[in-house]
């Protein structure tokens, strides 16, 4: 069976890349455009890893997803990669650091494909 991943990010050069890498990679790819969005396609799809970007609708729209995620039974156990180009920016002072961000790996733009799947790889 093809595993399936989910990729929640509003650049949508970023999907198409990240897309083409796990395609190539043997992986099934849904995406999603924002955290709303993405909570709809998670429930629809069942994915078996979530790549999710930190600063979409809001600075914080991928941790207020990770978070609905948490305290959601059927999918609080699903793995996410997040990716955020945040680390370089101010951004990084409104990251909270308490527990409840559950985040299996964190990676920064641009990643390359190769550590990419290696990641993604180690999530299932």
């Amino acid at each position: 069976d093809m595993h399936k991943v989910l990729i929640v990010d509003d650049d949508p050069d970023f999907v198409e890349v990240t897309r083409a890498v796990l395609e190539r990679g043997g992986y099934q790819v849904v995406s999603a455009a924002d955290g709303d969005e993405g909570m709809r396609v998670l429930r629809d799809e069942a994915p078996d890893v979530i790549i999710l970007d930190v600063i979409m609708k809001t600075v914080l729209d991928g941790l207020d997803m990770s978070q609905r995620m948490a305290s959601d039974a059927l999918h609080r156990d699903t793995p996410i990669l997040m990716v955020t180009s945040i680390a370089n920016s101010d951004y990084a002072a409104l990251f909270p650091t308490d527990e409840y961000v559950r985040i299996d790996d964190f990676v920064s733009k641009p990643i390359a494909p190769d550590d990419l799947l290696r990641r993604v790889a180690a999530l299932l």
